[in-house]
Formats: C-alpha cells, sequence, structure tokens
C-alpha cells in the first residue's frame, strides 16, 4: 500500500510539473519547427479521433504514449503504417517491441515524412556578384527534397500490476533541400488501470527537448501534455465498444478534446470513430466556418473534420494479424487515408 501511495504522489507531481511547463511556455501558434511530431501515428488510434493516452498493449502507441508500450502476456509485436497525407505528403512508420521477461518491454521506432522532386523558385541574379554573395539559398537544382525523421527508443515495464509507466528518447531530424537540423526529445507517460469495466487513465508528456535551428533561426519542437481516459462499460460475450476521452494541451495552442469509440465484434471486427472538440468541426459535417463577431465575418476554423475507422483481426498459430484503416476529412484538403499492419507473437 505505501509503494502504491508513493508513486501516486509521484505521478501527480509529475502531473503539475508537466501542465507547469506546456502554460508557461505557451507561444504563439504556427512557430514550432517538426511540425510533422503533430501528425499522428497508426490507422487504430487515428481510427478513435488520437484518444489513446491511455490505452495500452500496443506497439503502435510509443508514437504517444510510452507507457501504452508494456507488454504483459505478448513477447513481441511489429506494426506498420502508412499515410498519404494532405499536399501530397506521406508518412511511413515502422515499430517494434520485445518483452524482456523480468525486465520490461523495449521498442524501437522509425517513422519518415515528407515528400521528393518539389519544383524550386530559386532567387539567383547571376552576373551581379553583388547579390550573389547575399544570396543565402545556395542550392542549385530545378527540385528539392522535404523529408523529416524520428528515430526512437521506448522503455516501459508495469510497476505494479495496475500501474504501467515509460519513456522514450528520440532523435528528430528535418532535411529542406540542402538544410539540416536536429533535435533531441524524451516523452514520458504512465497508464494506471482502476479495475473495472476495463477502465484506464493516462498521462503523457511529449517532445521535451531541444529548439531546431535552420540558418540564424531556432524554434521549439512541439511540447505537448495529455490526461485521457477510457473504459469499456459494455461487454456481451465476445462483442465490446469502447470509449476514450483525451484533454491534450499543446504548447502552441488552445485546449483540445479528443474522443473516440470503438466497437468490437466478437474480436475479430472493429468499427471507429472519433471527434476532436475545438479542433475538428461538426465531426463529419459542417464547413468549419463559425460565426464571426461583430467585428468581422466568420472564419475557417479547422481543416480538419472528424475520423472514421475500421479492422479485422486474424489469429495464426502462435501470432495474432491485424489489419486497421482510418478515414480523416478535410475541409480544403483531399481526405486522408492510413493503413496499419500489425503481428503479435505470443
Amino acid at each position: 500500500m505505501k509503494k502504491i501511495s508513493s508513486l501516486s504522489i509521484v505521478a501527480l507531481l509529475l502531473v503539475v510539473f508537466a501542465t507547469g511547463i506546456v502554460t508557461a511556455q505557451t507561444r504563439k501558434a504556427g512557430i514550432n519547427s517538426a511540425a510533422f511530431l503533430k501528425v499522428g501515428v497508426g490507422a487504430r488510434q487515428i481510427g478513435m479521433g488520437s484518444a489513446v493516452t491511455s490505452l495500452n498493449g500496443d506497439v503502435t502507441n510509443m508514437f504517444w504514449n510510452p507507457a501504452g508500450v508494456a507488454l504483459r502476456d505478448e513477447k513481441a509485436q511489429v506494426s506498420f503504417t502508412y499515410n498519404s497525407w494532405i499536399g501530397g505528403l506521406t508518412q511511413n512508420a515502422i515499430a517494434g517491441s520485445y518483452n524482456l521477461e523480468g525486465i520490461g518491454t523495449i521498442g524501437v521506432g522509425v517513422m519518415t515524412f515528407g515528400m521528393t522532386g518539389i519544383p524550386a523558385d530559386r532567387d539567383v541574379y547571376p552576373g551581379n556578384s553583388v547579390l550573389e554573395a547575399l544570396q543565402i539559398d545556395q542550392g542549385t537544382s530545378s527540385t528539392y527534397d522535404y523529408m523529416d525523421l524520428l528515430a526512437q527508443v521506448t522503455f516501459s515495464r508495469y510497476m505494479i500490476d495496475q500501474l504501467a509507466l515509460g519513456a522514450t528518447i528520440k532523435l528528430i531530424h528535418e532535411k529542406i533541400d540542402d538544410q539540416n537540423s536536429s533535435a533531441i526529445a524524451f516523452d514520458l507517460g504512465s497508464v494506471y488501470n482502476i479495475g473495472i469495466v476495463d477502465w484506464n487513465i493516462g498521462a503523457r508528456l511529449s517532445n521535451l527537448g531541444s529548439d531546431m535551428k535552420f540558418y540564424d533561426y531556432a524554434s521549439p519542437i512541439p511540447l505537448t501534455f495529455s490526461m485521457g481516459t477510457s473504459m469499456t462499460p459494455i461487454r456481451i460475450g465476445q462483442n465490446a465498444v469502447t470509449f476514450a476521452l483525451d484533454a491534450v494541451k499543446p504548447q502552441d495552442g488552445q485546449q483540445y478534446y479528443y474522443t473516440g469509440m470503438e466497437y468490437n465484434y466478437n474480436n475479430t471486427v472493429f468499427i471507429r470513430g472519433g471527434w476532436k472538440v475545438n479542433y475538428s468541426y461538426l465531426g463529419l459535417a459542417g464547413d468549419a466556418i463559425d460565426e464571426g463577431t461583430s467585428q468581422r465575418t466568420g472564419v475557417r476554423t479547422s481543416l480538419e473534420k472528424g475520423s472514421l475507422g475500421a479492422g479485422l483481426r486474424v489469429p495464426m498459430d502462435e501470432y495474432m494479424l491485424s489489419l486497421d484503416y482510418s478515414y480523416t476529412v478535410f475541409t480544403s484538403f483531399s481526405d486522408v487515408h492510413r493503413i496499419t499492419l500489425h503481428i503479435s507473437m505470443k
């Protein structure tokens, strides 16, 4: 009992500390570097509206809450995610975890984000030695590439039967044309199971790290704090319904609330849906235009609407194969499709 009380006090202090960091360092929106870290990974996670802080037992959770990676009865997991993002950008992610018996779960993840062959509109001044000396862009190719890279190592373990803690160290690298910048960051997280109706509560602090610098300008990476809860109050035989809610506070934005739902049919077929309060606009409906004020007409408040998803789980002897898909609706861009292949080894 004393151990549980001590862990609870430590967890509470971490929550207060993390909230203070994010609140004290709030900056204007749109100035964060490494914005690709805000693009969620995993078709299941996105299908549930990104309300995943309190989910556990899934290797893809290392890109969200490192505590959610901890394994109990499985030996290993691996997942592959492909995301056809807006504007021709693509996201690819691979994650693997292994259960070190008696020690904890170790995980490794890599995510890339970007596009190639972008037409280069360069400011060049041939024949003018004075202007050429002042030119910042030294590239000469007719096209350029934009590529982001995230490589991370995650460790998570159950401190007691109901409490998992986790930490991640990240290497973040951005390359635009011939310019590069890197940063080191950390994620911290916890997931606690209350013991009834699969009720979990979780907290995470993501992207606590150094700034990224291009030329002489340094920008912070997107520090984010989130608390969440999930439960499965409806369970009939092999069928179940799970609800999830996250309160998310990014360093450079307002308070968001992510909501999600998952219907599990016979532990084989899954249907999901999600909506972000203060971020999405009326789920899948509406045009994301607010009512305006006496001083201005209505303006577009969000590009993203709601998310839908589905999954199929197939047992195969010593393995479990899962295929998940999510669909996110946007107002001004093409809609986004994600696919995740997940394999668990018993």
